[in-house]
């Protein structure tokens, strides 16, 4: 008992690490621990480009009688939005990492070269050359307008939706029904084949157009019958659609994450929108690499570590996007996080050696002797 209560005086009358002691009455206080810098090790991000295009059909009003009119079998009636993904990149960029934050501390916190974001880039290596800090918006999506023909069935009309009446029925007039005018709409077509015809075989009445005529008349048939046979088979306009967004893979590898969606109605969306069918991206990561990194940065050293000061030696991965079973796209890219940290060695931290990092990894790019 008497040891125990010798034990407890001590704790009470010793100052914990971190406050302040008064030396004597009136002197000044002095801090009984070492200030530190904090910094971070960069974590890489993926930052993904998609262009797609969507192919949207819009069924003709008369097309349950193509093939009654015009012997056109298999008129589709249904309208229907296509996407297609037609260019896919992939881009890497370094940010810091929340899981890697560490605090170098003692006389080597005062040599750190910090990039703009806080990671690590050197050690007592002077003024470094750092790549240019830029932020740019990323999940942004833009969609350019459709291709258009210049033809709409909304304003396409050459007969009146109803006839004037007569006396027959006390002048009242007559609705147009959709079959009469499907029927003349197909007797167009058939006008514009025949005129061609007897164009291109010198058998028009009057006079014959040559020359610059005769093309400009062809053409301006060719494109009525164009017109008119849409009014029954339908019609397909393009639209271009342009999308980025950024994802960050965990130090965990966790294949199958959606990164985007895509939608029939929208096009590309954010992988939140569930009105889409998702974009996975998949991760083949090289086991053999980590476990050779891992043996060789490993030290028996008691003081490894103990200045806050570490590096980062980046993972190698395969990275895939996935949709619907199909590869969109495949790269091999470094990536900081599916590596391995280790401490810097002590012994060159002493301000003798200039040491500068690879702000987009955390790996040594350089060691060298002052």
């Amino acid at each position: 008992m008497r040891y125990l209560a010798l034990i407890i005086a001590v704790l009470l009358v010793t100052p914990t690490f971190g406050q302040r002691k008064k030396k004597e009455e009136g002197s000044e206080f002095t801090p009984t621990y070492v200030e530190g810098i904090p910094y971070s090790l960069p974590r890489t991000g993926i930052k993904i480009h998609v262009k797609a295009v969507c192919e949207k059909f819009e069924p003709g009003p008369y097309a349950s009688y193509a093939e009654q009119l015009l012997g056109i079998k298999d008129a589709k009636t249904r309208a229907s939005n296509t996407w297609t993904i037609t260019d896919v990149q992939m881009e890497t960029f370094a940010e810091p990492d929340p899981e890697q934050v560490h605090k170098a501390w003692g006389e080597v916190a005062a040599l750190l070269n910090l990039t703009p974001n806080g990671c690590l880039a050197g050690i007592n290596a002077g003024d470094l050359v750092l790549p240019a800090f830029s932020q740019v918006a990323s999940n942004s999506s833009a969609q350019q307008p459709d291709f258009e023909d210049g033809f709409s069935f909304d304003f396409f009309t050459d007969r009146p939706s109803y006839y004037p009446g007569d006396s027959t029925n006390n002048f009242r007039p007559t609705k147009v029904s959709v079959e009469q005018k499907a029927a003349e709409a197909a007797q167009r077509i058939l006008d514009c084949r025949m005129n061609q015809y007897d164009m291109a075989a010198l058998m028009m009445d009057g006079e014959h157009p040559d020359g610059k005529a005769y093309e400009v008349s062809m053409k301006e048939l060719k494109k009525i019958e164009k017109d008119y046979i849409q009014l029954f088979v339908g019609r397909t306009t393009h639209k271009k659609q342009s999308y980025s967004t950024d994802y960050v893979p965990g130090s965990t590898v966790k294949s199958g994450q959606v990164v985007f969606r895509i939608s029939d109605e929208n096009g590309i969306v954010p992988a939140t929108d569930l009105s889409g069918k998702p974009v996975m991206m998949e991760f083949e990561r090289v086991e053999e690499l980590n476990q050779k990194l891992a043996a060789q940065t490993s030290s028996e050293n008691p003081d490894a570590g103990i200045s806050g000061i570490y590096f980062r030696l980046p993972g190698v991965a395969t990275v895939r996007l996935i949709y619907e079973m199909n590869e969109l796209a495949s790269a091999r890219l470094s990536i900081a996080q599916f590596g391995v940290v280790a401490p810097f060695p002590e012994d060159f931290l002493g301000g003798s050696y200039a040491v500068e990092l690879h702000p987009e990894t955390g790996a040594i790019k350089s060691v060298k002797q002052k």
